[in-house]
């Protein structure tokens, strides 16, 4: 399965009418938040793939040319705190980042993140039933702990993430948040046990092979 994942920044060569020419082949989107949901609306029409969401802490509704206000992405699937099936994948959502404001929109202290990892708990369980394997990825906003993160506590990974990471091993956990360009950490693809960690501030391409076939993906930007 071809699957691009974007986050965090508008990229030119997606936001493009050449992107069915430079992207053809997408089978799914993910997107790790803090991207205009005009951004993420345009890639969705114009690829016509399905999508999965999370929000990042700068997102917010938006206000059409119209007047009216966007509270989700259209014909995206908002993943916070649910888990689906799709094309063979078992896929789940954590948005947000650590909370540096009282009031703060998509904000979480670690415990409050804990209290979400726990509620996705039980479907995980389910997964293991029926598929074999509690999850192949999740997708969040923010890092785990100590991987990836950037200088500031804003930027500071969930330790939460670790909890998850050592009990359902998921075969990925794809993020935003790290801007690159703002020279934070420029590793964009660690190993965390059994997890595959990848920084997609920006985009990524990923080929990844449902179980049943080649656990091995390649991952690139483009």
């Amino acid at each position: 399965m071809q699957i691009l994942t974007i986050s965090d920044e508008i990229v030119p060569a997606i936001y493009s009418l050449n992107i069915k020419q430079r992207f053809m082949g997408v089978d799914l989107v993910l997107s790790c938040g803090d991207l205009p949901i005009y951004y993420v609306d345009f890639v969705i029409t114009m690829l016509s793939a399905p999508c999965f969401y999370v929000w990042g802490n700068h997102d917010s509704p938006e206000i059409q040319a119209d007047g009216t206000t966007l509270y989700e992405i259209r014909g995206g699937t908002c993943l916070e705190d649910r888990c689906v099936e799709h094309g063979g994948l078992t896929i789940a959502g954590l948005g947000g980042s650590l909370r540096y404001k009282p009031d703060g929109e998509h904000q979480y202290t670690d415990v409050e993140m804990m209290r979400r990892v726990w509620g996705l708990a039980p479907r995980l369980f389910f997964n293991r039933l029926r598929y074999g394997r509690y999850l192949d990825m999740l997708i969040t906003h923010a890092p785990p702990l100590g991987i990836h993160n950037g200088p500031d506590y804003p930027h500071r990974g969930f330790r939460a993430f670790l909890w998850l990471m050592d009990r359902f091993s998921p075969r990925y956990l794809i993020h935003g948040h790290i801007h690159l360009s703002y020279g934070y950490d420029v590793t964009v693809m660690s190993t965390y046990r059994d997890t595959t960690v990848i920084n997609t501030a920006g985009h990524r391409m990923m080929t990844v092979e449902p179980v049943g076939g080649s656990r091995e993906s390649g991952v690139g930007s483009q």
